[in-house]
């Protein structure tokens, strides 16, 4: 929010510099985002009244002005529109300096001819005294502007524009009002609020008004203003006032609106009463209905939109934006002022899902004083009689049973501030604070009972006053302590493995950790798991991550096209992080992952080895290492999973029980992510994989272990691992490790078959085992495979 520094000083002035002000608000949490002079620097130019013209002799679109200037009458030329005689203009004399198109520079006015016309000045736009990015004519001046007075000095320009970015829960200070609140309690010093007089009706005419959704809108006042003349110039001091805050002047009642919401902090709008049918209404859309706002754009209202209708058509997106049909024109002569609370609950979100962002949308998302509607009305009702002149109606006034009600007190107990602040504060000086922050307070025996006022609805518990003491008592006035730290020896479980120990396992295998949304696109959601719905998002940040992800494969996918994209041919990323399924509750379940994928190359290009393209069996011996030393038995079963190409997935199990999957993307999923190269992929549950067993001492043998070799044909279909699995569970105590060192199919086996070659480890703790111990221990172990898988021995 941007504000003039001499406008907030109208309310509080701390005798204090501007860049203590600015600290003073950045410190209590109104962030100062920016600090800039209300105007560009020039000097000499004067306010000045155009006494005559006549047409230029050689130049139709000039006029020879004579304007006088409180001392002399100059003869100026000028070319705008708007000139003419008895107009107060702001005059740059010979010898001013004004600032040039170039930001920074300037340029000094010196006596010219144009056209063979003398000219001892130039008459000035808004545009070139850098008051305005543009402007259509010469900068016109009330009727009533000293002639020969400084411009600067006239407008006060010597001004400083404050812009402040506040938190979401401050929506109390985005006005005027709430920073003088928060700089006066900083200070100590008095606050001087606008009067908001209740204006006294002169006539009878009041519109009726239906509070349909009684819950989104609790309070509603409005009043019918007859005879406005809405062409009268909106007074100088108010234009500039909105300008210093980015606002461009509109018309004098909607200047008064946003006046009023810049200065109270309550939204507002006028209706044409000409344009209204019988009665205002606050209603929820119908289906399909459509509305044209002010900026011209037609929308198609959903039914969870509130607006403000008539009896025959919606006329403005409640909290957001009016409608064109029925806002002020040239052509009102009598207006309806609404003044509303709408339930932050209801607005939020409204105008960023019809691609609107308002100033109104802005403070009713965040919340605005509940109790602040008739106040308001009232000043703008003063201000537009004051301007526009015209005669109020009485106050149509409605609240509902929703409308939020006195605040309930928070305890604040007396201990709790230096066990949490580590600051001693004296009772006094606990209370002097909370009422200077508008707080009611009375004592207890345990410290205090605080209602916070209406319009801080952001203050609902204890914590939240312990931190209005500590904002308020300054946080650089914390005495810096040096932290005590008793340090305690924590019991590590042996069974259960540290995360960071998972990581660096990777790490170690030249994975780089990746971080990613919890948010993902549901296109690709719905590709990589296309079992489980994903939670949607009731306020997504965009269309692209609009559901909450049940997997982690969409951002590291996405993540190894961004680095593909960039030519990194090489890429191994790996993500531990919660993924979301629909639980009972409202809320989803979370449940912890590890992820990873690999593409590209196997090893960094070198000349040592040969280049060659990872493939499934690299991705499993990086799963394995992750796996090594879980309890229980792992297989990799041979399942299809929709994500992963049929043939190249294996679904994890320890123990009989699933804890994962691996395999390379399936093309679908490729094509649908453009990913042009094969990529690789895993997901395991992250607690399964924690559980570690426990270690064990085993003393060696001194005895020496005896190798033999076997080479079994077998069916193509039949797994490895079945027969690993059989060999360790029908061997004696011999066998002690069993290796797959060679992978044979073609010349030399018939077709449907392949040739397995085994390594078998034996070895006898006791003594040293003989011939025909390990021959009678292979022809067992061949008979067995034999029987289980057909399988024969290789000739």
């Amino acid at each position: 929010m941007k504000f003039s520094e001499q406008w907030l000083r109208s309310w509080v002035n701390p005798k204090i510099t501007t860049t203590e002000l600015c600290d003073q608000l950045t410190m209590a949490g109104l962030e100062v985002d920016g600090v800039e002079p209300a105007a560009a620097a020039f000097n000499d130019v004067v306010v000045a009244r155009v006494e005559s013209l006549e047409k230029h002799p050689d130049a139709d679109k000039l006029n020879v002005c004579q304007v006088f200037d409180g001392n002399e009458t100059l003869q100026i030329v000028c070319g705008a529109a708007n000139v003419r005689a008895g107009l107060m203009v702001a005059l740059a004399k010979v010898g001013a300096v004004l600032p040039a198109a170039n930001k920074g520079e300037t340029f000094k006015i010196k006596a010219a001819k144009l056209r063979g016309v003398a000219s001892f000045g130039m008459l000035c736009s808004e545009k070139e005294l850098g008051l305005a990015d543009s402007a259509d004519g010469l900068m016109e001046l009330p009727e009533d502007a000293p002639v020969g007075r400084s411009v600067r000095d006239y407008l006060e320009l010597d001004d400083t524009v404050i812009e402040i970015d506040l938190t979401p829960n401050r929506g109390d200070c985005l006005s005027i009002a709430g920073v003088a609140r928060e700089l006066g309690t900083l200070n100590q010093c008095a606050v001087s609020p606008q009067a908001c007089a209740a204006v006294k009706p002169a006539s009878k005419t009041s519109l009726q008004v239906t509070l349909s959704a009684d819950k989104a809108c609790t309070h509603y006042v409005g009043r019918v203003i007859s005879d406005v003349d809405v062409t009268a110039a909106t007074p100088l001091w108010m234009i500039e006032r909105l300008r210093r805050a980015g606002i461009r002047s509109l018309g004098a009642i909607v200047d008064i609106t946003n006046y009023v919401m810049l200065e109270l902090g309550q939204p507002m709008h006028a209706f044409d009463l000409a344009m209204l049918d019988s009665g205002i209404e606050v209603r929820y859309a119908k289906a399909k209905e459509t509305i044209t706002l002010l900026d011209g754009k037609t929308i198609e209202l959903d039914a969870e939109t509130l607006v403000i209708a008539d009896n025959t058509r919606a006329l403005a997106l409640a909290g957001v934006m009016g409608g064109e049909n029925s806002g002020v024109s040239n052509a009102t002569k009598a207006i309806f002022l609404e003044s509303a609370f709408f339930t932050p609950e209801v607005i939020a979100g409204k105008a960023r899902s019809y691609g609107l962002h308002t100033d109104s949308s802005h403070r009713f998302e965040r919340g605005v004083d509940p109790a602040l509607q008739l106040p308001a009305l009232e000043r703008a009702s003063a201000l537009i009689l004051e301007t526009c002149d015209g005669q109020a109606g009485p106050v149509v006034e409605h609240t509902t049973q929703f409308h939020p009600a006195t605040r309930a007190p928070i305890a604040l107990r007396k201990d709790r501030i230096q066990r949490l602040l580590g600051i001693e504060l004296a009772d006094n000086e606990v209370s002097d604070i909370l009422q200077r922050l508008g707080m009611q307070v009375t004592t207890d025996k345990t410290g205090w009972s605080v209602t916070p006022p209406s319009f801080r609805f952001d203050i609902n518990i204890e914590a939240d006053l312990l931190e209005e003491l500590v904002r308020i008592y300054g946080y650089n006035n914390i005495p810096r302590t040096q932290p005590l730290y008793r340090s305690r020896m924590q019991a590590q479980p042996e069974d259960r493995l540290a995360q960071s120990a998972l990581k660096q396992i990777l790490v170690d295998r030249g994975y780089f950790e990746a971080i990613t949304y919890s948010f993902v696109e549901p296109k690709f959601q719905q590709v990589l798991d296309t079992a489980i719905e994903a939670v949607a998002l009731a306020n997504p940040i965009s269309s692209e991550m609009s559901v909450m992800r049940t997997t982690l494969w969409p951002g590291l996918l996405q993540a190894l096209r961004h680095n593909l994209n960039r030519q990194h041919g090489r890429v191994r990323l790996f993500e531990t992080g919660l993924c979301f399924m629909k639980g009972n509750d409202k809320l989803p379940e979370q449940m912890p992952r590890i992820a990873g994928v690999i593409c590209g190359e196997l090893q960094a290009e070198q000349w040592g080895e040969p280049v060659r393209k990872v493939d499934f069996f690299d991705l499993k011996a990086d799963v394995e290492a992750l796996l090594v030393r879980l309890p229980g038995e792992i297989k990799f079963v041979v399942a299809e999973h929709p994500a992963l190409h049929p043939g190249q997935s294996a679904q994890i199990l320890v123990a009989g029980e699933a804890i994962g999957w691996l395999g390379a993307l399936h093309p679908s999923a490729q094509k649908v992510l453009d990913i042009e190269q094969t990529a690789y992929l895993f997901e395991l549950d992250l607690n399964s994989v924690l559980n570690a067993a426990l270690p064990r001492f085993q003393p060696l043998s001194r005895f020496p272990e005896v190798r033999r070799d076997l080479a079994l044909v077998v069916a193509d279909e039949v797994q490895v691992g079945d027969l690993l699995a059989t060999l360790r569970a029908q061997a004696s105590g011999l066998l002690k490790e069993v290796q797959v060192f060679d992978i044979y199919t073609g010349k030399g086996i018939e077709s449907g078959r392949k040739s397995v070659a085994l390594g078998l480890i034996l070895q006898e703790f006791s003594r040293t085992l003989t011939d025909q111990e390990v021959e009678a221990e292979l022809a067992s172990l061949v008979a067995t495979l034999k029987q289980n898988f057909a399988a024969t021995l290789r000739e």
